[in-house]
């Protein structure tokens, strides 16, 4: 568990501080979003939408659950403006509520999908969790990079809020680990999550292909990122 909180942690705070060490990212972040959005996306129907419904006692209940995660995620979203799915904001257009809902947003989606890594549940059963693991890190980095892009003015502080957003998944983690749910809670909150990862990864399609027009380059990185979920849900 340890090494998977430093992960998380380490992985966050190098996309935000990449805003600076990358010259040029932020004008090129589409691509790596593609990318992890198709991974993200791939991961979700290969591996929590089949554990979901082959452990659940009623699945029509948690196709329900997955449902209400997909829109609980559109209205967050209201709140975050698109930051979870690396949606880059003008500094000077956003006001500081409009930055405590951002970050407020932020953590409670992070908190949320946190509880997918936990070990104290039978949602990993039939498989480990380093697939999972590697979606949350590729989904947390561009999300990262454009919280530190729509924080800049505030200097300093937009490293403190970067060390929080950071923390949130590892705590919805160790509170997953700790507080004891019952199996039939826990799988709610799974689907939940299920459903937030459709809209992220959906959504970065969309976004990414303006006027419908998705070419070569990015249909071949979308190919990509599904192909490395499917080798490593199935060969790690």
């Amino acid at each position: 568990m340890t090494l998977i909180i430093l992960i998380l942690i380490a992985s966050t705070l190098l996309g935000g501080v990449s805003l600076n060490l990358i010259p040029g990212l932020k004008k090129n972040l589409r691509l790596p979003l593609i990318f992890a959005g198709s991974y993200l996306f791939a991961i979700t129907i290969i591996h929590i939408i089949p554990e979901l419904f082959s452990i659940s006692p009623d699945p029509s209940i948690i196709g329900l659950y997955v449902l209400i995660g997909f829109f609980m995620q559109q209205f967050l979203e209201y709140f975050s403006s698109g930051v979870e799915h690396g949606h880059v904001h003008k500094d000077k257009a956003v006001s500081m509520s409009g930055r405590f809902s951002i970050i407020a947003a932020l953590m409670i989606h992070s908190l949320l999908e946190g509880t997918l890594l936990t070990h104290d549940s039978p949602f990993h059963e039939k498989h480990e969790s380093y697939s999972l693991l590697l979606g949350i890190v590729l989904h947390k980095m561009p999300a990262a990079f454009a919280l530190m892009a729509t924080m800049q003015g505030l200097g300093k502080k937009a490293y403190y809020l970067l060390i929080l957003f950071s923390l949130a998944s590892p705590i919805g983690l160790l509170l997953s680990d700790f507080v004891l749910l019952s199996e039939d809670a826990m799988l709610i909150v799974f689907a939940v999550v299920c459903g937030s990862f459709l809209h992220i990864s959906t959504t970065i399609f969309v976004e990414a292909s303006p006027e419908h027009h998705f070419g070569l380059n990015k249909i071949l990185i979308s190919l990509t990122g599904a192909l490395l979920a499917i080798l490593v849900e199935y060969l790690v």
